[in-house]
Parts: structure tokens; C-alpha cells; sequence
């Protein structure tokens, strides 16, 4: 128990004085936690893949050279002579030269028609990227309802410990007073030995209690990025929610980032499938180069040779052996695939939804059932409690009511926790579990923001857009232009 008290205590004095807010944890959360910071550099990542497949648009130019040193000996064409004066010829004269060279050669290539091969690739990279917002999405939904349940839990075992330890103060009165009856003779041993039962098995309860606190904050401190002090109560959610569960179904079928997601992978897909059959199209580009060839040592720019060059090159691919067929044949079976996982991912989703919309009706009516418990068992136990002052009651049946008060009471902390978890569940299966829902002053991440700033940077070439039009002329644009979620506006 001091192990555990002296944890809590820990915790309690590196948490901050003033009382928190879930605005400001959630604010605290969206700007730190690095599991949202990770997936934000992965989608910077992926707004690469759309550069990079423009590049198959743009010219490509390259130098290459060398320099080649070369001994040539060829018998038959010297005769060797004694250098030395021993009698041996030990040196051929005559037959031996020395030879070197150099070159350089600067070549370009710019591509006109691919076929379509380049607008399927750009066309699968922005589907990439689009499916990759919905996963950014979803992250952050799901950062957010980590803050929220972990401030909910905090908020209830704080309460909860608040409770142990006013029933260990009940209880430890009553203990005091059945001994003082003892002492005077006015009840017996056996009532003593239940209230001093009663005690022991509070004290063990608030030792769990403050355990329970401990691991709470420790998600909270894992989750928000510091320790949490005086948490102040949650809003209210029920203005973020719809009036039925058939608008939080239709907004869920608009706006969940689980299904939008999919139905962007399947566009992609679709993209990559349009690529294979683009292997079947012939496809053209102008080549250019210029070479110099001479000699390397030394080196003279009038004497060596230039090479200009410069013609249009047309592939018709003819037999491949069926490896295109088969690529084509590939594809498609990953679109069919892609696109059944829309309808997975939608139905996990309205289960997911039911599931949240019913614990939301069932928590919201247990807070009025639990409301009503606690009133009717604090008017029962201060009734007991005085009806055992003049000898109606024994002092079981007034340990036995503080038992049911403080059950009541924790029963309606656990219920109000329950209901607004359950809400914001509900929120996040309709897409709407967004930073600012609690906090205006949040700056939202736009991810498409680095993705336009990349959109004419270093490479681009005033000639790509044309090329990209004759490009895509038998290759239709599959991916559509996404529907931006409107935030739900803040709660009262």
C-alpha cells in the first residue's frame, strides 16, 4: 500500500496545479503525440510518389565519359636488342606503342507519348495520396479518442479514489463510535469486529483505487505528452451528435476515413490496372546527343572529333512472351479485390457504428438509473444511520447501507464516463472526431499543403502539362476529386 500511495504521490507532484481541460489535452496531444507526428512524415512521403511519377513526363539528360590508357605490343613487328652488354637481347624496339584516349558525351531524352503508361502512374500515385489523407485521418481520430478515454478514466478514478477514501473516513468514525458503545456496554464485540472488518477491506479498496489512478495517469502522461493534474469536467458531446442512427449512418457512409480510404485504394487499383494495359501501346520520344572523341593526353579540342545527333524513337511492342497478358490479368484480380474491401470496410464500420450508438442509449439511461440510486441510498443510509441512534438498526445494517452508497456512487461515475466515451465513439465511426470539435483555436494539419507546394519545384518543364494531356487521351482519369468533411461545430 505504500508502494502504491507513494506512486500516486510521485505523479501528483509533477502534475500541474491548475485544472485541465480536454481541450487543452486534446490541443496538447494533436501538436506532440508522435504516433500523429510519424503518420504526418508518412503522407509527406507519399506526396512524393505523385513527383515522382510526373518525372515520366519531363526530359531526362545524362553525361557519361572515359578515359582509356592502352600498351600495345605486337610481335613480328620490332626486333630486341641487348641493353646491358650481357650478351642477352632483353628490349624490344619497334614493336611496342603507347596509346590513350578520351571521350564525353552528353545525351538527352524526352518522352511524347508513354502510351498512357505515365498518366495510369500519376493518376495511382494521387489515388495513393488521397487514401493516404483518410489514413491521417483516421489517425487522428484515433489519437483523439485515446485522449478522451484516458481523460475519462482519470476524471473517473480520480473520482473513485475520492470515494475509497470518504468511505475509509465513514467507516473509520464508525469504528470509533461502535467502540465507544462497546466501552459503555451498549453493543457487544461482534459489532465491533464487523466495523472493524469493514474498515480493513475499504483500506484494501483504496489501495486498489489509487493502483487503478496510477496506471491512468500513466496512459494519460503516454498518450497527452505530461501528467495530468486537476482535470476538469467533460463537455457535453450530445450537440455533436445526430437526433438518429440513420444520420450517423449516412454521415458515416460520407465521411468515415475507413471507407474513403478504400474507396481511394480501389481507385488506385483501378489506375494500376489501366497501367498494365498500357504495356500493349506503342509509345515515342525525341533523343538528342553530343559526343567528343580524342586523345586524352594531351588534349586538344582541334583535333578531336564531335558527334551530333538527334531522332525520334517509336517502340511498338510486339511479343512479350505473355508476361504483359499476364500483368493485365494480375491487376485485375487486385482491383476486384480492392473493390470488394470497400463493402469490408463499410460494414465493419456500421457495426462498428451499432455497436457505439447502442452503448450511447445504454450508458446515457444508466446515468439516470444510477442518479436515482445514489439519491435513494444517501436518503437510506442517513436514515439508518439515525434509526441505529435509537435502537432500530444495528450497526450491520449501517455498514451495510454506506456499502450500497458508495457502490452507488461508483456506479455513477462509471456510468458517466461510459456515455461520453460511447459518444465520442459514435463521433469517430461518423468521421467527425476531429481536433477542433473541442477546441477552436486548434490549427488543423492540412496535409495538402505540402502536397502543393510540391507541384511545381525543381524539374518542372513548361512542356509536361501538353505531353500530359496527349498522354492521357486513351487513359481516363479514375481518381476522383475528394469531398472535404465539414467539422462538426464546437459543443455548447
Amino acid at each position: 500500500m505504500a508502494a502504491v500511495y507513494s506512486a500516486g504521490l510521485a505523479l501528483a507532484i509533477a502534475a500541474p496545479a491548475s485544472a485541465e481541460t480536454l481541450a487543452e489535452a486534446i490541443a496538447l496531444a494533436y501538436d506532440s503525440n508522435p504516433t500523429l507526428q510519424a503518420q504526418r512524415a508518412t503522407q509527406r512521403a507519399l506526396d512524393e510518389n505523385w513527383v515522382q511519377a510526373r518525372a515520366g513526363y519531363r526530359p531526362q539528360a545524362q553525361v557519361s565519359g572515359s578515359v582509356a590508357y592502352a600498351d600495345i605490343r605486337t610481335p613480328g613487328l620490332g626486333d630486341y636488342i641487348d641493353t646491358n652488354g650481357d650478351g642477352i637481347r632483353d628490349t624490344l624496339v619497334g614493336g611496342r606503342r603507347d596509346d590513350n584516349s578520351a571521350s564525353a558525351t552528353l545525351q538527352l531524352n524526352q518522352p511524347l507519348y508513354t502510351g498512357g503508361r505515365v498518366a495510369a502512374a500519376v493518376n495511382a500515385a494521387e489515388a495513393d495520396i488521397l487514401a493516404g489523407r483518410e489514413q491521417l485521418r483516421r489517425t487522428e481520430a484515433v489519437v483523439l479518442q485515446s485522449v478522451i478515454q484516458a481523460y475519462a478514466d482519470t476524471r473517473r478514478d480520480q473520482e473513485g479514489l475520492r470515494i475509497r477514501e470518504e468511505n475509509v473516513r465513514v467507516l473509520q468514525r464508525q469504528l470509533d463510535e461502535s467502540q465507544a458503545r462497546f466501552d459503555v456496554g451498549e453493543i457487544t464485540r461482534t459489532d465491533v469486529a464487523q466495523s472493524e472488518a469493514r474498515l480493513a477491506a475499504a483500506e484494501a479498496q483504496l489501495s486498489q483505487a489509487q493502483a487503478q489512478l496510477a496506471s491512468s495517469r500513466a496512459v494519460y502522461a503516454a498518450v497527452v505528452g505530461q501528467n495530468p493534474g486537476d482535470l476538469a469536467p467533460e463537455p457535453p458531446l450530445s450537440d455533436l451528435l445526430p437526433a438518429d442512427v440513420t444520420q450517423a449512418y449516412e454521415a458515416a457512409e460520407n465521411n468515415n476515413p475507413q471507407i474513403r480510404q478504400a474507396q481511394y485504394a480501389e481507385q488506385g487499383s483501378r489506375a494500376r490496372l489501366a497501367a498494365a494495359k498500357a504495356e500493349h501501346m506503342p509509345s515515342l520520344g525525341l533523343t538528342g546527343s553530343l559526343g567528343y572523341t580524342g586523345q586524352a593526353d594531351p588534349w586538344s579540342g582541334e583535333d578531336s572529333s564531335r558527334t551530333v545527333r538527334a531522332g525520334a524513337t517509336l517502340t511498338v511492342p510486339l511479343f512479350t512472351g505473355g508476361l504483359t497478358s499476364s500483368r493485365v490479368r494480375a491487376a485485375s484480380e487486385r482491383h476486384n479485390a480492392e473493390r470488394i474491401n470497400v463493402e469490408i470496410a463499410r460494414r465493419a464500420v456500421m457495426q462498428s457504428l451499432t455497436q457505439a450508438w447502442n452503448q450511447h442509449l445504454a450508458s446515457k439511461a444508466n446515468i439516470a438509473s444510477t442518479d436515482q440510486q445514489v439519491r435513494a441510498a444517501r436518503i437510506a443510509a442517513e436514515g439508518t444511520k439515525q434509526e441505529q441512534e435509537v435502537g432500530l438498526r444495528t450497526t450491520l445494517d449501517v455498514l451495510n447501507a454506506e456499502q450500497e452508497l458508495r457502490n452507488a456512487e461508483l456506479s455513477q461515475v462509471s456510468a458517466r464516463r461510459d456515455e461520453f466515451v460511447a459518444s465520442s465513439l459514435v463521433l469517430s465511426q461518423m468521421g467527425r472526431l476531429e481536433a477542433p470539435m473541442l477546441d477552436v483555436g486548434v490549427t488543423r494539419y492540412d496535409p495538402a499543403t505540402n502536397f502543393n507546394k510540391n507541384r511545381i519545384t525543381w524539374g518542372w518543364v513548361p512542356w509536361e502539362e501538353p505531353i500530359a494531356v496527349v498522354d492521357g487521351v486513351l487513359t481516363p482519369k479514375t481518381v476522383e476529386k475528394p469531398t472535404t468533411p465539414q467539422p462538426p461545430p464546437a459543443p455548447k
